[in-house]
């Protein structure tokens, strides 16, 4: 069975690469697994496992010819066709799922390759960089098994509510089942939520490095995926990153945080003050640094607007000044290597470490990576040539520069914790602040500058020649000397800068073969809870284990019981409120107590009769628009109502909500 392959193969080249490189530790023990759930429920017969003479003889020996054709007729909607994806398409190709008749597999990416996918998303080649992955992906398991001709829809649509008019009812109610290749959690709970409501089984799998895991979502069997959540990423500090940085991460955070000042921000802040006639007041009345804001614009269409590109390796050295020393030698005349707190600790203590200021060396080639990176992205900007050959060219020009002596000032307030204010606070409104309404009629006015343009600059951290993962590595490397940090190479830079989700080809192998394994269960239409297994694993400790999936929870109300999960009330109409309220309290022994549709709140018991009264005759779409004061979108083929509700004896209950079918 290729699903059992992919299991064992990833572990046996992890194994592999366990011994070649003596990284993490091997398996010391007998290792046994099987899969006897996924073999079908009835008793398979010499004629059911019959070879028939087709590519797909082995898997019939094991599964039989019904199972097998079932597998062949499913339609099958893949999310996702990166590192699993890719395994999830090969597997599939194997077994011949959605090459029948009546098969059928949708898979969607709105992503592109790039060169750094090709390591673990082994469907692609080099040739297919810049391509859509998931026709590159159904191009390659076409190749490996024709019968897949015709029978795979490649999208390149993201699946959430902007794409509702194109994975619509018509679409849901077509698939059999959805299968999550997915590296985001918004995108996993936005599709376990449609799976729930048009009641599909879902198959969810991520990886992280050597971990990964897989999980089961039956209706009406199992909880769904969004029941449990992992608990949110801590994020760093405002304050660590702008002035106490203690780990390397740190400095990488903040060198893409100025990347994106510098070389995408000001460009944009630029274009929408040429092209929006009401840029400068609508961006004072907003909170931030205003006057900050327009500065860089001046400085970019007036003061400092380059024309050469020596021009350009000026503003590069000045900010290496700026940043690397001025800004050091100010935070450190406000808190001073022996300064002390209120309480008479030092203030540089624990994770504060005091830094040192860089006197700048063209012959430090950290220094000079800085200066040649700053200074092209800043022509690019501009729409200048760069230069990026002869180093000795811009040595010549940063030794030849004099820079005025910094001295630090008095009144500069540097954020220590979180909790205090923003020290970068904004300046209140153009009218309200002379200095800002001359600094905004300084600026020149649109139409002096028709047609100009900058061009920003969107970080892109596989192309090894524009610059942008060199100036981060540089600049967060200066950052680290600055803090005496330990400094991180250029391929660790770009990991952490890029946000580089680790993932290993062993790992995604075994993760799509568990998955596929449970694929069977599903497909057979296996219904007790102790058929399905969700997985973990860790392959360099080495651990796997397995689970039932925990039971979808039930809820009760006037002696009936539904599943809090997978059940609903239906109406197959456009009733009225008013039919909506005597039909619950008739036929379901319910008060409804409040009626919400979203965040807008269409009935509550507690109105003035006259509202009510007002709203009693409307159906139940014109109230929604009534309220919200937004229409139905056109292609809504159903509407979701929450109820608060009372049960006979008037005790609040927990109860489904309404699905209205239009």
């Amino acid at each position: 069975m290729p699903s059992m392959t992919a299991v064992f193969g990833g572990m046996i080249a992890q194994e592999v690469l366990k011994g070649v490189s003596g990284k993490f530790c091997p398996i010391q023990q007998y290792f046994y697994f099987d899969s006897l759930e996924s073999l079908p429920a009835e008793e398979l017969t010499e004629a059911e496992t019959a070879p028939v003479g087709s590519r797909y003889d082995n898997q019939i020996a094991v599964i039989g010819k019904t199972l097998h054709d079932k597998i062949r007729n499913q339609r099958q909607f893949l999310v996702g066709s990166g590192a699993i994806g890719c395994e999830m398409l090969k597997n599939w190709a194997m077994m011949g799922l959605g090459s029948g008749p009546g098969g059928k597999i949708t898979v969607t990416d709105n992503d592109s390759i790039e060169k750094s996918n090709l390591n673990r998303q082994f469907l692609f080649r080099p040739a297919d960089v810049g391509k859509q992955k998931s026709i590159a992906a159904a191009r390659a398991v076409i190749k490996m098994n024709p019968d897949l001709e015709g029978h795979i829809d490649s999208k390149q649509d993201k699946v959430g509510q902007d794409s509702e008019n194109i994975f619509d009812d018509k679409f849901w109610s077509e698939i059999d089942a959805v299968t999550n290749a997915l590296d985001n959690v918004d995108a996993r709970t936005y599709v376990d939520r449609r799976c729930v409501f048009y009641k599909k089984p879902l198959l969810e799998s991520g990886t992280l490095g050597t971990k990964g895991n897989t999980q089961v979502v039956y209706p009406n069997l199992t909880e769904s995926y969004s029941s449990s959540r992992d608990p949110p990423e801590k994020s760093i500090p405002l304050c660590t990153l702008r002035s106490f940085p203690n780990q390397i991460e740190h400095t990488i955070a903040w060198a893409k945080n100025l990347f994106q000042e510098f070389f995408a921000l000001s460009a944009e802040n630029v274009n929408l003050y040429l092209s929006q006639p009401n840029f400068v007041e609508s961006t004072l009345k907003q909170s931030g640094d205003q006057k900050a804001i327009l500065e860089n614009i001046q400085a970019c269409l007036v003061t400092a607007k380059p024309l050469t590109f020596e021009e350009c390796i000026i503003w590069a050295r000045q900010e290496f000044e700026k940043k690397f020393h001025n800004d050091i030698v100010q935070l450190l005349y406000n808190f001073p290597k022996d300064a002390v707190t209120s309480t008479g600790t030092p203030f540089w203590f624990g994770p504060k470490r005091a830094p040192t200021p860089i006197v700048f060396d063209s012959n430090n080639e950290t220094h000079m990576a800085f200066i040649v990176a700053a200074a092209n992205l800043h022509a690019f900007n501009f729409g200048l040539k760069g230069e990026d050959t002869d180093v000795a060219t811009y040595k010549k020009i940063v030794d030849n520069m004099i820079l005025p002596e910094f001295s630090p000032r008095s009144g500069v307030k540097i954020q220590v914790t979180e909790d205090e204010n923003n020290a970068e606070g904004g300046s209140g409104s153009m009218f309200e602040d002379d200095d800002l309404k001359k600094l905004a009629e300084s600026l020149p006015p649109p139409s002096s500058l028709a047609g100009y343009r900058m061009v920003p600059a969107e970080f892109e951290k596989d192309d090894d020649t524009n610059h942008h993962i060199d100036f981060i590595t540089a600049t967060s490397n200066l950052r680290a000397t600055n803090y005496a940090i330990e400094p991180a190479d250029r391929l660790k830079t770009k990991f952490i800068a890029g946000r580089i989700i680790p993932a290993i080809a062993t790992t995604t192998a075994l993760v799509a073969g568990l998955v596929n394994l449970e694929l069977y269960k599903v497909t057979d239409g296996k219904s007790r809870l102790e058929d399905y297994k969700n997985g973990f694993l860790n392959l360099a400790t080495p651990f796997i284990g397995f689970s039932e999936p925990i039971a979808s929870p039930k809820m009760k109300y006037n002696n009936k019981e539904v599943d809090k999960i997978w059940d609903r009330f239906e109406l197959a109409r456009d009733i009225t409120l008013k039919e909506l309220l005597d039909t619950f309290k008739e036929k379901e022994g319910l008060t409804i107590t409040m009626l919400s549709h979203g965040v807008s709140l269409l009935y509550a018991s507690f109105y003035p009769p006259k509202r009510l009264a007002e709203r009693y005759s409307m159906p139940l779409t014109k109230l929604i628009e009534s309220v919200s004061k937004v229409p139905v979108p056109e292609h809504a083929k159903s509407l979701i109502f929450e109820i608060c509700a009372d049960d006979l004896d008037d005790e609040d209950v927990e109860v489904p909500y309404i699905c209205l079918k239009l």
